[in-house]
């Protein structure tokens, strides 16, 4: 075991592993590439539905279950399905990535937009606010802490399952775990699993990092009061 941790360390640190387009460098490009793209379009799609629902409360039964039913489907099976469609390209990673890191999303915005006070909404209704003022001004700021918590689920979500990428012969990390697999080469598997771990953490902590620069201490005890409770 100690040789094992021993080799595996001296692949991570080598030189010559990290240069070439076949090197950690590149391959880290391509998987932040891949996973940060498809959680940007992901949010595209989920944001606004979760938006929707929660500030009108209609069809919240219909894509919230649907969401469900994304989350459930096998990242394989139909990066498999699209690729047989579509062909070969990048086009079947991407929509299994959106639709792994939609569910997420559209949950927590729902259900941070349901948890604000009824009263708040009406108290900004009695001030004359309309209803698009109302959800950008009063709603949106009061479930951003949700929001964020949503974004961050899908994001790791995403940069985990990005390896299947390699499935279809493209790059990113997951190339060092097929490659390795292929060649029974345990030292390339466990780097490749390591480098997605730590890429994973280290965005959760990035976003993170966001989430406090943007969500006003007030509205994070709040959060975390409503969790607790």
């Amino acid at each position: 075991m100690y040789e094992l941790f021993s080799d595996l360390g001296a692949w991570l640190v080598g030189g010559e592993q990290w240069t070439g387009p076949e090197g950690i460098g590149h391959r880290l490009l391509e998987h932040l590439q891949y996973s940060l793209l498809a959680t940007v379009i992901a949010a595209a799609i989920a944001l606004p539905i979760g938006l929707l629902i929660g500030h009108t409360g209609r069809g919240a039964f219909l894509a919230i279950n649907l969401s469900s039913f994304g989350r459930a489907l096998p990242t394989v099976g139909l990066v498999v399905l699209v690729f047989l469609i579509g062909g070969l390209s990048m086009v079947p990673v991407y929509v299994a990535l959106v639709v792994l890191a939609v569910p997420a999303i559209v949950t927590n915005t729902y259900a941070g937009m349901s948890a604000v006070d009824p009263e708040v909404r009406d108290a900004a209704r009695g001030q004359g606010m309309r209803g698009r003022q109302v959800l950008w001004q009063v709603e949106l700021p009061l479930a951003l802490p949700l929001i964020m918590t949503g974004l961050r689920l899908s994001l790791i979500q995403v940069v985990s399952t990005a390896t299947v990428a390699a499935y279809v012969s493209f790059g990113g990390l997951g190339r060092y775990v097929f490659d390795g697999l292929a060649q029974r080469d345990l030292v390339q598997v466990l780097g490749g699993a390591v480098l997605v771990a730590l890429v994973a953490v280290a965005l959760d902590l990035l976003l993170a990092a966001v989430q406090r620069a943007v969500v006003p201490r007030g509205l994070k005890e709040r959060s975390a009061a409503s969790r607790t409770a």
